[in-house]
């Protein structure tokens, strides 16, 4: 039964916040896709110190490794999270960088595994939305969370497999020949070969879900029942954007409209949720000034990583290591840290 008064907001931060940052950025990102596709900021090439690069791939892997490396923020700048988890925070990433420093085949298989977890993940952060739009109205937090758990990992998993996109994500497999794995490497020729079919089952079926979906909110709302309509919207606006994107990039620009809305939305739930610890951790105070102060440094700081990441060689084994582990702990620590059974949430 509902625990919570039906006046109580339903939003995380508030209604502005939530639409600009997390319900309306998956389509606010499309459009800035449609808006940048075939311009000079997409498609003509400069140089970036040795790497030709365009204006809006720079962006998006400034923007995807910026986000990685700010869960930190929550992981080791939050005092209660970190009493809490001291060895997962340490000795874990410490590990790690040293195995990978002198394994060619550990860093290669984790770099097959980021890929594929990055796409888990994503579809993940998506339902903790839902799932906590869901708690703000006060609903059972059982209730409907296989269905919801099921229709973001189809929405967000099977366009990749199946559309326009596929090969760019399993190209990693290629990587496995390196280390006396061919048999993993002919994945690619396989998946290419089975596109076909593959598209029209995912692309088809994931168009009829959101819609079963939607219909099916609808009727649980008729009879009687309170509906989360914020996380449906959410939802269903992920959901296809995923399906057109990821399954057909119409517009070339795939990469930058799935990422760069994922990526907005952890920035902008991490500065609601850490932004008073961070003030009171520095000392800095509450006014505004000194908000701003840490705005800078909150933004500045993952942003200047996330350049240095494009810009550096990842034939460095050293760096390639240090920026694999920035992101299988992204993935980690975000699994079980956002997790809204957690009471840091």
């Amino acid at each position: 039964m509902p625990t919570k008064s039906a006046t109580a907001s339903p939003y995380i931060v508030g209604p502005v916040y939530d639409w600009v940052f997390f319900l309306g950025s998956p389509l606010l990102a499309l459009l800035a896709g449609m808006v940048m596709a075939g311009t000079p900021f997409a498609d003509r090439p400069f140089d970036w110190y040795g790497w030709e690069v365009t204006g809006s791939g720079l962006l998006i892997g400034a923007l995807i490794h910026a986000h990685l490396v700010l869960v930190f923020v929550r992981s080791h700048a939050n005092r209660e999270i970190f009493r809490l988890h001291k060895l997962r925070f340490t000795l874990v990433p410490l590990a790690l960088f040293a195995l990978f420093c002198v394994s060619r085949p550990a860093i290669v298989v984790a770099a097959l595994v980021a890929t594929f977890w990055d796409v888990y993940h994503s579809g993940m952060q998506t339902f903790g939305f839902g799932r906590i739009y869901e708690a703000k109205l006060g609903n059972d937090q059982l209730a409907g969370r296989r269905l919801d758990w099921a229709l973001n990992q189809l929405l967000y998993a099977g366009p990749i497999v199946g559309g326009a996109t596929m090969l760019a994500h399993f190209e990693d497999f290629e990587t496995l020949a390196d280390i006396g794995a061919a048999a993993f490497a002919r994945v690619p020729v396989w998946m290419t070969g089975h596109q076909a079919r593959l598209a029209e089952l995912v692309i088809g079926g994931g168009t009829l879900f959101v819609a079963y979906y939607v219909i099916a909110a609808i009727r649980r709302r008729r009879a009687g029942q309170r509906v989360a309509w914020l996380k449906v919207v959410l939802y269903a606006g992920t959901g296809l954007t995923s399906i057109y994107t990821w399954g057909f990039n119409s517009w070339g620009e795939a990469f930058f409209i799935m990422n760069a809305f994922h990526a907005v939305q952890y920035f902008a739930l991490v500065w609601a949720t850490e932004r008073e610890g961070l003030l009171r951790t520095l000392g800095l105070g509450r006014s505004p000034l000194a908000r701003a102060a840490l705005l800078v440094v909150f933004v500045g700081l993952p942003a200047l990583y996330g350049l240095w990441v494009v810009y550096f060689d990842p034939a460095v084994q050293v760096l390639w290591a240090l920026t694999l582990v920035v992101s299988l702990m992204h993935f980690w620590y975000d699994g079980f840290i956002w997790s809204v059974r957690k009471r840091a949430v």
